[in-house]
């Protein structure tokens, strides 16, 4: 199976299915792989520079406010697990997508998404992301579609022409 492509900022962790991971059928309870998205996530926010402390450091928090999962083909125990994440987003929220591979299977065990909220450090919710993460952080470019234009080119393709006065 080709993997996709993915930006250049992406980090993989490779990792295998422990017993304890596993229910009595011996294939991994769902909620690991929102486990094994932290991990991805963790190594990604560490390879920009924003790891917890130095992030408390800059005076603020962050939060998970969304999450969804798609997942696609069980892993089972001792499966080894190949988790890669991005950032999709950056601003006003932080969106990161991962994926999880099977490398044994030749199969994707689940897709998904994380977006994040910073706070200051009091808990108080910042309506964007931060200008100190922003340094930090890379800017993803809009996804292109078929006909290889950007989504802010498509919309203004759709948008009505507008007459000044």
């Amino acid at each position: 199976m080709t993997r996709p492509r993915r930006p250049d900022h992406a980090i993989t962790v490779e990792t295998k299915v422990a017993f304890h991971q596993c229910d009595p059928l011996n294939v991994a309870w769902h909620g690991r792989y929102l486990e094994w998205f932290e991990l991805g996530r963790t190594e990604l926010f560490a390879s920009r520079e924003l790891e917890v402390h130095q992030i408390r450091a800059l005076g603020h928090r962050m939060y998970v406010v969304d999450l969804k999962v798609r997942y696609m083909a069980p892993l089972m125990y001792s499966d080894p697990v190949t988790i890669t994440a991005w950032f999709g987003a950056v601003e006003p929220l932080i969106r990161v997508n991962y994926d999880i591979y099977n490398s044994r299977t030749d199969r994707w065990s689940a897709r998904g998404t994380t977006v994040l909220a910073v706070t200051d450090a009091d808990g108080e919710l910042l309506p964007t992301t931060p200008d100190a993460f922003l340094e930090r952080l890379p800017v993803p470019r809009p996804a292109a579609s078929p006909d290889g234009r950007d989504r802010d080119e498509r919309d203004r393709a759709h948008e009505p022409d507008r007459a000044d006065g």
